[in-house]
C-alpha cells in the first residue's frame, strides 16, 4: 500500500486482491472472508469484521466509531511467537496483534486499526503467509481430486 492514511477496511481488501491474484471475496454479515475456494468460501486466510456480534460478547469494542479488526490464520509457530505469552491480552488495543478472542485455538491473531507502519512491516507479511499456507492446502486438495 502506498497511501499515508490508515489503513481502512476497505483499502485492506484492495490490497488482498490486488496482492493474491485468484482471491475469493466474500462480504457478509458485517464482515468480508478472504479465501480461495469460489465455491465453498472455504477456509478463510483472513477476515474483516467491523461489529463483535461474531463475538462472545464485545471484547473488540467494535462499536467504537472507525473501529475494525483484521483477523489473520497463521502457523502455529508464529502464532506462539507473536501471542503465545500474552496471558492476559488487551482485545481491544488497536494497532497490537492480538490473538483472535474467538479463534486464537485455531491460531488466527487479529489487529485493530493498524497504522499504515503496522500494516506494511508487520500485516503484510502475515497475510503472506496466511494467503500461503491456505494456498497449498488448496492445492494439496487439487492433486487429490
Amino acid at each position: 500500500m502506498t497511501d499515508q492514511r490508515p489503513p481502512d477496511p476497505d483499502s485492506i481488501t484492495r490490497h488482498i486482491v490486488h496482492a493474491y491474484p485468484g482471491v475469493d471475496v466474500v462480504s457478509a454479515l458485517n464482515a468480508t472472508f478472504f479465501s480461495l475456494d469460489p465455491e465453498k468460501h472455504w477456509p478463510n486466510f483472513a477476515t474483516i469484521v467491523t461489529t463483535d456480534e461474531h463475538d462472545e460478547g464485545s471484547p473488540s469494542q467494535l462499536s467504537r466509531p472507525g473501529v475494525f479488526r483484521l483477523n489473520i490464520g497463521v502457523s502455529g509457530e508464529t502464532f506462539e511467537r507473536l501471542v503465545g505469552a500474552d496471558t492476559d491480552p488487551d482485545l481491544a488495543a488497536l494497532d497490537r496483534i492480538l490473538p483472535h478472542p474467538v479463534y486464537a485455538r485455531q491460531h488466527w491473531i487479529s489487529i485493530l486499526n493498524p497504522t499504515q507502519a503496522t500494516f506494511d512491516t508487520v500485516v503484510v507479511p502475515l497475510l503472506d503467509e496466511a494467503h500461503a499456507r491456505v494456498a497449498a492446502q488448496h492445492e494439496r486438495r487439487a492433486a487429490q481430486g
